[in-house]
Formats: C-alpha cells, structure tokens, sequence
C-alpha cells in the first residue's frame, strides 16, 4: 500500500511530504526509494521530501534462532524492544541495545547504534555477522570479510541499498529484569569519575543541564546487571495526548524538575530492580513525549569528545547551563573504541547528548556547541543531527571520502539520498 502523507523524525522540527509505501513481504520491497522504520532518528535522516520512502516496519519476522549459541536472524523492521523483551527470558538479549526499544535492526545498522555497554561491548554492528542488501534487483549477502561495503553499511545511513535481514551474535542474559545501582555525582569532576571507575556491564549518567557554580555536571550514574527474580507489577504506558504548550519546559520548571529529579536518589545511594525495559528504554513508557515539546519541536545535541578533551565537554556544559534552554533530558556516557563503519559515531571518549525545544535561541546555542565538539576534535552523531553543515560533518568524520566512493558505486543514480543527504551534500 502506498499513500501521500506528511512525517517527521522523532524531533519534529523537520517534517517531509511524499509517497510512503509500506510492504508486508520482502518480495515487495523495491531497492528504488531510501528504507525508512519508526523514524526514531531525531532530525532528516529518515526523511525524504517530495520523493518516495519505504516503510520496512512490517518486515519483522525472526528467520532463525539457535537457542545454544545465541545466534538469531531477523528481518530488518523487527523492532529491538520487541527482540529484547521474547529473548531475555531465554537468556540472551541484543548485545547492543539504544535508548529506544522502538528502534529497528535496520535503523540501528544505518546507524550503527551504541548503548549503555559501549565502554565493553562497542558499536551494534559489531556484532552483526551477516546482512542481506537489497541493491537494484538483486539481494546481497554481505558480512565483515565483504570489506568496503561492509564498512560504507553499517552506519551509512541507508546509502548502499536497502537492508532486508541481519544475523546477529546475541549476549548472554540472566534473566529478563536489571539490578541497577543508583549513586549521586555531585559535580563534573565527581560524575566523570563515577564513569570511569565503573565495571559493571551497563552503565549511564543523566546529568543535570541546568545546574551551575560548584554543582555543575551534577547527576545521576546508573549501574546495571540482567537478573531474574520476582517481577515487580507492571505499569500501564502514558501517552501524551496533545502538543504541550512553550511554557511547559521553560527554564524555571525544568531546573525545579531536575533539583527533584537530582534528590530522588539518597545521598548514600541505593540498588533496585527494575523491568529490563525501564532500564533500557525509560521513556518509552510514554508513548509520544516528543510531544512535551510543543508542536515545532525539538533539537538534540549529541557529541563525543576525546577522552583528553573532557575539560572541553566542561566548558560546553557550562554554557549550556547558562543558557536556560536545557529539557530534563541530558545524559552523560563514557565510551570505548569500538565502531565498525566509516560514519559510525563512537570514539573512545565521553559523549553528551541534551534536548532543546526547537526556538531560535536554541539552534544559535547548537551551532556554538558543534563549533566546540570541532575544535575538541570529537564528531556529532548524525541520528540525531538537524542543523550541522557539510564541511563540519566531513572534517569530524575523515573517512567520509571511502564512504563517499562506496555509496555512489553501490547507488550511481542517487535513489536512496534522503532530506539529510542532500543538507549535508553527503555523497560528494
């Protein structure tokens, strides 16, 4: 079925108009238009204005599972939460898991997506053992030993053709909940720390934008493990039913929310369990919260800096705490090196990631900051890039040029370029 509608990506600030046809068969997938899923991207990557985009969020089939070594073979629209919640009771899990249960295997290829276990596990396409691509009429079968292909794929936001299947190397779980150890960062110095001395398998900061003075980089540093145990009661989903009006994340209510938010956790800490999904995936249990921000929506800025460079990353905090622009929605992560394409995002280092309600002022503020991550020699992450410009996204990504070549060979006519290739004039 193919209809004409208006979309956007998860921010909203973005929207594209054109024709979206969604298969239930792979047979009906054409290698003609770029593969969108749940358009979890936050800016114009899954977009595609005035062209044709198609909907792989019904080609979600488990293949194959050997159940003794972990290995599964999924079709690309399978969404991760789903996977993570048959599996878990199974032992296994993903071994790389977003913030977004609603991401699909696809998407998280495109761009090879990290999670809260980077500093161990890597990149998500680092354990992907094979995939299938669509490119004209023919499928593929591609794996790491393919070389340059394989390399422009994974990460490369959609450009080599379409992804139809993956076959991936799952991580052993115990269980389908999380013992998760919460502490209090009492400032930058205090939450880097934390970060760095930590060993557990998962680990994150939420870290309070807003605060300032002695209390900046305040925050919150989760430690998780899978468990099994006694499940506690499950919570219905929320939904936001409506745009929220401009005040509701204005200045003064995000920093009360985020000086409540802060003194939840006790001074000395504590350790709860949790359903694997409230770990993984916390605001998923609102169903559209990209709603909180009103209907022009919101920016997220998300870099990584060096692990020399984290006085850098101070300094861009501090700016943004100054700013009175920060949502309650900061989260600080230290990384490893994995990454297993060209325009894959991670670096050893630590990375940042806020929202911003989509104004005026806030767009002058990312612009300031994506000047800064350049000069700390770190790189944005194009899954949630609206605003950047070519020149900076090739100069943070210097294997752009092998990407370049591999795209424009795998896809000479330009069929699979979407709103964010043509905005940072990617293939060339």
């Amino acid at each position: 079925m193919t209809r004409n509608t208006s979309y956007s990506g998860w921010g909203r600030a973005l929207r594209a108009t054109g024709d979206i046809t969604r298969p239930d068969d792979v047979r009906r997938v054409a290698a003609t238009a770029p593969a969108i899923g749940n358009r979890r991207s936050y800016g114009d990557a899954p977009l595609n204005d005035g062209g044709a985009a198609t909907d792989m969020t019904r080609i979600d089939r488990i293949l194959s599972f050997d159940r003794e070594v972990g290995v599964i073979t999924v079709e690309a629209g399978m969404r991760l939460g789903e996977l993570a919640r048959i599996l878990a009771p199974q032992g296994w899990l993903p071994a790389v898991l977003p913030g977004t249960g609603f991401a699909t295997v696809g998407g998280a290829i495109a761009m090879d997506v990290h999670g809260k276990n980077h500093h161990h596990a890597g990149s998500f396409c680092q354990h992907v053992m094979a995939l299938q691509l669509l490119q004209g009429d023919k499928t593929r079968k591609i794996t790491p030993k393919t070389g340059a292909l394989w390399k422009a794929t994974c990460g490369g936001l959609g450009q080599t053709g379409v992804i139809t299947q993956a076959t991936l190397q799952l991580t052993p779980a115990k269980g389908d909940l999380m013992l998760v150890t919460e502490q209090r960062a009492t400032d930058w110095d205090h939450h880097i720390a934390l970060l760095d001395a930590s060993t557990a398998p998962y680990t994150v900061g939420w870290i309070d934008a807003t605060a300032t003075g002695p209390s900046l980089g305040r925050g919150i540093v989760e430690e998780g493990e899978t468990c099994r145990g006694l499940r506690p009661a499950p919570r219905a989903a929320k939904t936001i039913p409506l745009d929220a009006p401009h005040w509701a994340l204005s200045g003064p209510i995000v920093k009360a929310f985020n000086a409540a938010y802060y003194r939840r956790v006790p001074r000395s800490g504590r350790t709860v369990v949790r359903p694997l999904q409230d770990f993984f995936f916390p605001l998923d249990k609102i169903h559209d919260w990209n709603r909180l921000y009103g209907k022009r929506g919101f920016h997220q800025f998300q870099c990584v800096v060096p692990l020399g460079q984290a006085a850098a990353l101070r300094h861009m905090l501090a700016t943004i705490a100054r700013s009175g622009l920060a949502s309650p929605l900061a989260v600080l992560k230290r990384m490893g090196p994995g990454r297993a394409g060209h325009m894959s995002f991670p670096m050893e280092g630590y990375t940042l990631a806020i929202d911003f309600p989509n104004r005026p002022q806030a767009r002058r503020l990312i612009e300031r900051l994506e000047d800064a991550t350049v000069d700390a020699g770190g790189r944005l992450y194009l899954a949630k890039d609206a605003l950047s410009t070519g020149g900076a996204i090739k100069a943070m990504y210097p294997d752009h040029p092998k990407w370049a070549a591999a795209a424009a060979k795998a896809d000479p006519e330009g069929l699979l370029k979407t709103d964010m290739i043509r905005r940072l004039d990617l293939r060339t």
